[in-house]
């Protein structure tokens, strides 16, 4: 048997070897090349300075704001490591596929390596996902690189540079530090700054300063396929520069040194938000800004990134203030991170007027409704939603009113409902969600980006710190519970009460019409397609008990062709004592 103290001094002095050979004694520089993001590959060349002996360089795993193990390792391609010219071997962790090992010839004190990103992945998920196109790109510098392991993200400097095809420009929170020709340099940051400050760049390119008496400065930076898709109108723009005045009246406090929303719009990149410390990446449908519609169903996007400034970047649970993107992050108050969120960037785009008031309570309704008919609740809480929120973004298709995905996004958007307007009921009015919120959110007053953690206890007293309640029966019993019915305490205390009619609201439409499907969700249970296919059935309802699943096909109802109105009207004639739906299906799950 193996002397177990000898195994451990071994192993500690390969460690300490590993540490020193990895000793960072000037900023790694980072040059990234966009000259072939039109054909969907990106170039990196970084020079890492190190001293001799063994050492292991990591690949970003857990990125910040996606909540999971979603670093593109697979699409990381072109990896070649060179010292004073020679070729350096690298071997990759057997176990962690995110880490590389190799060893720093004696003499060398730096390293140069070429990286290349496939960015030829399909529109979905986030920044892995669809990012360029022919006329734009949005740079994840986590993407294309490495760093040393067992380093805090703080600790490890970079010195980037992005070279842009001629005629693009650029929008970034990083400082610009000089350049040449298509290329800006910018001032050394650090690791964790340089990932919280991607690039947007394009050839149609539009920058917007936003409520430009406030400081610190505001920028609207947009990269579409089109120069027509950047022409917003000077009412929108209005409500832009509402947002940034009603944040400050919200919260009291800017932690930040500028901030810049990047909105791409573009039909041919993957669509959603990712917050950031100091910009946000938001990524939207080409006529967003055009469109009126369009507008007001993309309107809670912006609010809502621009709120995790304060409410998950600044103020950031403990479970994802990790201190390297190599540990794994812990998602139990997501419900705070983004239902929270998901509350105040609602109230904002009301308040700033991208909603009118009925539009918002349209859509606060039509989350009520659908929240308060998901049986999976039944056998899994929302905690566990948050817990295991690693394992469900990439979940969907049919059934998923059985498992549940992210609910605590608009599941947690109803429980801080109900904690606003408790609040609001037990001080007579006198006190709101808004003075939690510039307590909690504004610490510290204005500061430049920082992280503040926080726990479950750390919220119960800044509930407290507004009014005195037993808070911690009052969250637990909502976040724990497994009633069929969702926590509607707050659309009540508001005064209000869900019901059902045979009309859709207007929300709903507005939906229905963005995505081509029909909800007959609240009558026999599905959700189908305009041309029949069925994308989900709710479990226990009328379409369930007739065998009915996701992906299946209607070809007819009560012997008519389908088409939506047709259904409907079968539906119709069916209420009360009326004829039976009789529908004609085929098998398919091409969806």
């Amino acid at each position: 048997m193996m002397s177990w103290k000898k195994c451990a001094g071994a192993a500690l002095a390969a460690a300490v070897s590993s540490l020193v050979a990895g000793a960072q004694t000037a900023p790694i520089t980072l040059s990234v090349d966009l000259t072939d993001a039109p054909r969907k590959i990106l170039h990196a060349t970084e020079v890492m300075p190190v001293t001799a002996g063994p050492l292991t360089v990591v690949y970003p795993k857990w990125i910040p704001g996606e909540h999971g193990p979603t670093g593109p390792i697979e699409n990381m391609a072109g990896f070649f490591i060179t010292a004073n010219g020679q070729p350096v071997k690298w071997e990759r962790d057997k176990v962690d596929m995110f880490a590389y090992h190799l060893t720093v010839p004696q003499g060398v004190t730096q390293l140069e390596m070429k990286i290349d990103f496939l960015a030829s992945s399909a529109l979905s998920g986030f920044s892995a996902g669809g990012s360029t196109s022919e006329n734009l790109a949005l740079l994840s510098w986590n993407t294309l690189l490495v760093y040393p392991a067992d380093t805090d993200a703080d600790k490890v400097m970079f010195t980037p540079s992005v070279k842009l095809p001629s005629g693009w420009n650029l929008g970034t929170a990083l400082d610009k530090d000089g350049g040449s020709g298509q290329t800006s340099n910018f001032k050394t940051v650090s690791l964790e700054q340089l990932i919280d400050s991607p690039v947007l760049a394009g050839r149609y390119f539009r920058e917007i300063p936003l409520a430009p008496e406030i400081s610190p400065k505001h920028y609207l930076d947009m990269a579409a396929d089109g120069p027509e898709q950047l022409n917003l109108s000077k009412e929108h723009i209005a409500d832009f520069d509402k947002l940034v005045r009603e944040t400050g009246a919200l919260y009291k406090s800017r932690h930040y040194g500028s901030y810049h929303f990047l909105v791409t719009l573009s039909d041919e990149v993957a669509h959603f938000g990712l917050e950031h410390h100091q910009s946000s990446d938001d990524r939207v449908m080409a006529t967003t800004f055009t469109d009126d519609r369009e507008f007001v169903l993309d309107g809670l996007l912006l609010p809502h990134e621009f709120t995790h400034s304060w409410n998950a970047k600044y103020r950031r649970p403990a479970g994802l203030a990790t201190s390297n993107y190599q540990k794994p992050m812990e998602g139990d108050l997501l419900w705070v991170y983004e239902g929270l969120t998901e509350y105040l960037g609602d109230v904002l785009a009301a308040r700033c007027g991208i909603w009118t008031p009925d539009q918002y309570k349209q859509r606060l309704s039509t989350i009520a409704a659908e929240y308060d008919n998901r049986p999976g609740r039944t056998w899994r809480d929302i905690q566990d939603t948050a817990t295991a929120a690693q394992t469900l973004y990439a979940a969907g298709g049919g059934w998923d009113n059985w498992r549940l995905s992210v609910d605590y996004y608009d599941e947690g958007e109803l429980v801080w409902l109900d904690v606003d307007t408790t609040i609001r009921k037990m001080t007579n009015g006198k006190k709101t969600i808004d003075d939690f919120v510039a307590k909690f959110h504004g610490l510290g007053g204005d500061t430049g980006p920082k992280v503040v953690p926080y726990t479950f206890d750390d919220v119960v007293a800044g509930l407290n710190s507004v009014v005195a309640n037993d808070w911690v029966m009052f969250l637990r019993s909502r976040l724990d519970s497994n009633s069929y019915h969702a926590p509607l305490g707050g659309l009540e205390n508001g005064g209000y009460k869900l019901s059902y009619t045979d009309k859709p609201n207007a929300w709903s439409t507005l939906e229905d019409q963005q995505s081509e499907t029909f909800n007959f969700w609240y009558s026999i249970g599905l959700h189908a397609n305009k041309v029949g296919n069925i994308s989900d059935v709710l479990k226990g309802g009328v379409a369930d008990k007739s065998g009915i699943g996701p992906g299946m096909k209607i070809v007819a109802v009560n012997g008519r062709a389908y088409s939506p109105d047709v259904l409907k009207a079968a539906i119709h004639d069916a209420k009360g004592s009326g004829p039976a739906v009789e529908l004609i299906l085929l098998n398919t799950w091409l969806l």
